[in-house]
């Protein structure tokens, strides 16, 4: 069984599972949705805004597959392009952050821990760019029918909803993001890219390998000289 995490493209968007293809929940405002309720339709406006924010951010999603079926995706983008990232009572998101706003995993899938390969991929991406933070709002069980600390599956209903389109809170904590706008429903969370992934840590101790080799090169070289008044 081979799995694969990948950007999404402007000409994979069709690679989409079904809800994830169809889901509006992040991308419009929920009063646009409810007035265009019998005009709207999902999967158009779905890719209109993908294309959108791929031609003025880049890339926004990972899709994972398995043996090249769709398997998972996760969806992120800067907060100011996603309508409902302001109604939230934790709102705004942090200016240096970047929105992760839903993740689904296909109901086959559930045993193939793709939700932290998927969360990888996102974090590898945004440090290639730079992105200081991760930011997302979680969602919390108020009732014993709506726990769940794992990612949505496909298997829950079509229509969009909080439980259905947002991330578990419990999921976004196991994952190291921390609280920090508190909230009993919607909490806000944050993964600081340059601290818990450690990658500026990486480069240094990269750069200090690469410095140590040539000082070794270097020490090498001189120990091989031969002194001129030893001929």
């Amino acid at each position: 069984m081979s799995t694969r995490v990948t950007s999404l493209t402007l000409s994979g968007i069709d690679q989409l599972p079904t809800h994830a293809r169809r889901c509006v929940f992040w991308e419009m405002d929920p009063g646009a949705v409810r007035g265009a309720r019998d005009f709207c339709d999902p999967e158009f406006e779905k890719e209109a805004w993908l294309s959108m924010v791929m031609l003025q951010w880049g890339s926004c999603a990972q899709l994972a597959t398995v043996d090249d079926k769709p398997a998972g995706c996760a969806f992120y983008a800067p907060p100011n392009m996603v309508p409902r990232a302001q109604l939230f009572p934790t709102s705004p998101v942090s200016a240096d952050a970047i929105l992760l706003t839903s993740m689904r995993i296909e109901p086959y899938a559930d045993d193939l821990d793709l939700g932290s390969q998927l969360i990888r991929a996102v974090v590898d991406d945004l440090v290639r760019r730079n992105v200081r933070a991760l930011e997302a709002f979680g969602i919390r069980a108020t009732d014993d029918a709506e726990q769940n600390s794992g990612v949505p599956t496909a298997t829950a209903a079509l229509d969009c909803s909080p439980l259905e389109c947002m991330i578990p809170a419990d999921f976004l904590e196991d994952m190291g993001f921390e609280v920090v706008a508190p909230h009993p429903r919607f909490p806000r969370l944050r993964l600081e890219l340059n601290r818990d992934h450690g990658w500026k840590e990486e480069v240094e101790a990269a750069l200090d390998r690469l410095i140590e080799a040539a000082s070794i090169t270097i020490a090498e070289l001189d120990g091989s000289r031969t002194p001129v008044g030893a001929r």
